[in-house]
C-alpha cells in the first residue's frame, strides 16, 4: 500500500525536477550564455554572458531568424487580407445580421424606386374599384371573383413595371437632371439591369394574360404595351412623349379608357359570364377619370420643366409655363368634382347620394386649399403637390364603387 502513496517529500521535489528538466531543454536549444528578456514593445532583447565565440554567434543567428520569421509571416497575412479586400475585423462582426440585411434592403429600395410606386398603387386601386362595379350582390364576392381580380392586378402590375421601366431606360440623361434619385439615373442600376427587368416584366404580364384566357384582360395588356412603348422608345415615328397632345392622349387612353372598360369587362363577361352592360357608375368613372388623366398628364411635367427644356421635350409646361399649367390642372379637377357632385345629387339611393356629394365636396375643398399654398418657385413644393394629386386619384377610386 505504501508504494501507491505519494509522500510529502516526493511532492516537494516534483517542481524542482520539472524546473531542472526545462533548464536542460533550454540549454540544449540556447546556450547558457544567452538570455531572452522582453523589452515591453513586443520584441525581445538578447543578453550575452561571457566573451564572443562560436556559440554566441549561433545564438544571435537563431534569435534573428526566429524574430524575422514571425514578423514576415504576420506582415504577409495583413498584406493578403488587404489585397483581397477583406477588412481585418473580428469574425463575429463579419457575420453580423445587420451587414447581411443591408445589401438586401438596398436592392429592395432600388426596385421600389424603379417601379414608381405611386403608379403601381394607382393601377391596383383602379382595377379593384372598377371590378367592384360589376358586383351586384354580396354573394358575387366569392373565391371566383377574388381569383379573377388577383389575376388582373398581378398581370397589370408587371405591365406597369414594363412601362415605367422602359421610360426610365430612354430618359437616363433627362432623369439625371429631373429625377437624379432614380436607380438608372443615379447609377445603382446599369442599363443592362434595367433591360432585364422590363423584359422579364413584359414576358410575365403577357404569359399570365395568356394563361388566364380572358380576352378583355389580354387586350388591355396588349394596348397598354403598345402605347407605353410608343410613348418612350426613341425610334422614328415614336417617342410620342415629345409631343404634348399625343403624350396626354396616351395617358388618357390607358388610365381613363382601358382601365375602366377592359378590367370591368374582364370581371363582368369572363369571370361572372354575364353580358356586357355599360352602367351609369361605369360611364361616370370613365368620364371622371378622363379629366383626372388629363390633369396627371399635364401636371407630371411641371416639376420636370428644366430637363425637358434642355432635351427638347415640348411639354405644355415648357410651352405655356409652369404657373399657367398648374392652374389649368386645378381648374380641371375642380370642374370634375363639380360634375361628380351633380351626379351624386341625382342618385335615387339616399346613402349613395349622401356619400358621393359629401365626399367630392370635401375633396374639392382640400384641393383648393392646398393649391393656394403651393410655392411655385420651389421644385420640391411642386413635386409634393403632384404626389398629393395622386392621393386624390386614390381617394376617387374609393368613392367610385359607391356611385349608384
Amino acid at each position: 500500500m505504501d508504494s501507491l502513496c505519494l509522500r510529502p517529500s516526493s511532492l516537494r521535489s516534483a517542481p524542482a525536477a520539472a524546473a531542472a528538466a526545462a533548464t536542460r531543454r533550454r540549454d540544449y536549444i540556447l546556450p547558457s550564455i544567452c538570455s531572452i528578456q522582453p523589452n515591453g514593445q513586443g520584441r525581445v532583447s538578447l543578453s550575452i554572458q561571457g566573451s564572443k565565440g562560436p556559440r554566441v554567434d549561433h545564438c544571435k543567428k537563431f534569435l534573428d531568424w526566429k524574430y524575422s520569421y514571425h514578423r514576415i509571416s504576420h506582415q504577409s497575412r495583413n498584406t493578403s487580407a488587404i489585397a483581397s479586400g477583406q477588412s481585418l475585423q473580428p469574425e463575429a462582426e463579419a457575420h453580423d445580421p445587420a451587414s447581411i440585411w443591408k445589401p438586401i434592403s438596398s436592392s429592395l429600395d432600388a426596385f421600389y424606386r424603379f417601379s414608381r410606386p405611386h403608379t403601381v398603387i394607382g393601377t391596383a386601386l383602379s382595377i379593384v374599384s372598377v371590378s367592384l362595379l360589376a358586383v351586384e350582390s354580396l354573394s358575387d364576392i366569392s373565391p371566383l371573383f377574388l381569383t379573377g381580380l388577383l389575376e388582373a392586378v398581378v398581370a397589370a402590375f408587371f405591365m406597369n413595371i414594363y412601362i415605367v421601366g422602359l421610360n426610365q431606360l430612354f430618359d437616363i440623361e433627362i432623369d439625371k437632371v429631373n429625377k437624379p434619385t432614380l436607380p438608372l439615373a443615379s447609377g445603382e442600376y446599369s442599363p443592362a439591369t434595367g433591360i432585364a427587368i422590363v423584359s422579364v416584366s413584359a414576358a410575365m404580364s403577357f404569359a399570365l394574360g395568356w394563361v388566364v384566357g380572358s380576352p378583355p384582360l389580354f387586350w388591355a395588356l396588349f394596348i397598354s404595351f403598345v402605347l407605353g412603348t410608343a410613348y418612350s422608345v426613341n425610334l422614328p415615328y415614336f417617342r410620342w412623349k415629345r409631343f404634348a397632345v399625343v403624350a396626354a392622349l396616351c395617358i388618357l387612353a390607358v388610365r381613363a379608357v382601358i382601365v375602366q372598360l377592359a378590367f370591368f369587362l374582364h370581371i363582368q363577361t369572363f369571370v361572372f359570364r354575364r353580358p356586357a352592360v355599360f352602367s351609369k357608375p361605369l360611364i361616370f368613372a370613365t368620364a371622371f377619370m378622363t379629366f383626372f388623366s388629363v390633369v396627371i398628364a399635364l401636371f407630371k411635367d411641371i416639376p420636370d420643366i428644366e430637363g425637358d427644356r434642355i432635351f427638347g421635350i415640348q411639354s405644355f409646361s415648357v410651352r405655356l409655363g409652369q404657373n399657367k399649367v398648374f392652374w389649368i390642372c386645378v381648374g380641371l379637377l375642380e370642374m370634375a368634382y363639380g360634375v361628380a357632385i351633380l351626379m351624386g345629387a341625382t342618385s335615387s339611393s339616399l346613402w349613395s347620394k349622401s356619400v358621393t356629394v359629401a365626399g367630392h365636396a370635401i375633396l374639392a375643398s382640400i384641393l383648393w386649399s392646398c393649391a393656394r399654398s403651393v410655392d411655385m418657385t420651389s421644385k420640391a413644393a411642386i413635386t409634393s403637390f403632384y404626389m398629393f394629386i395622386w392621393k386624390l386619384f386614390y381617394a376617387e377610386y374609393l368613392l367610385i364603387p359607391l356611385v349608384r
